[in-house]
């Protein structure tokens, strides 16, 4: 990640800026190996109850943003029992770090003896090379829609150790 980008923790008021850049990141990055009709159910609706429960879960994690320009340019969310719930970067500053430096951040601040996320077909290689293995595919029903993604683990080799 360059000097210009820097992390921080994710505060209610990037709520609106996270939607955003998770709804283009989608529609400009997965399209590579989702359908149309796929990243509409994965995308769903801008409700104030699907932006309240986005803000529950936002805040309960250990979120933070990746800020570059004064914009936010990606996000990333893990619970205290090491489960990265989402990672996005926008789709204009991909293959910059940013990704590593979000889940490498969360990583370090959340130990735990294992680490778990649900990776779409698109980001499987980047947690691949991020240590995590595939424990199984699979499928994700949103709106009557089938998605595919890999449940993926990565074992803490620090945790290991103590």
């Amino acid at each position: 990640m360059n000097n210009e980008c820097y992390l921080r923790p994710y505060a209610p008021t990037d709520l609106p800026a996270v939607r955003r850049l998770f709804k283009t990141t989608v529609e400009c990055i997965n399209c590579r190996d989702y359908s149309a009709e796929q990243l509409a159910a994965w995308i769903g609706d801008d409700s104030p109850l699907t932006q309240q429960r986005w803000q529950e879960s936002l805040c309960q994690h250990r979120t933070l943003v990746a800020i570059k320009d004064d914009q936010v340019v990606g996000f990333a969310d893990m619970s205290d029992t090491g489960y990265l719930d989402r990672l996005y970067v926008h789709a204009a500053y991909q293959r910059q770090g940013i990704a590593t430096a979000l889940v490498t951040a969360l990583e370090e601040q959340m130990v735990t003896p294992r680490y778990t996320t649900y990776a779409s077909i698109t980001a499987k290689p980047f947690f691949m090379q991020m240590g995590y293995h595939v424990v199984r595919k699979n499928t994700v029903v949103r709106a009557g829609i089938n998605l595919i993604n890999f449940e993926m683990v990565k074992i803490n080799s620090e945790e290991k150790r103590e």
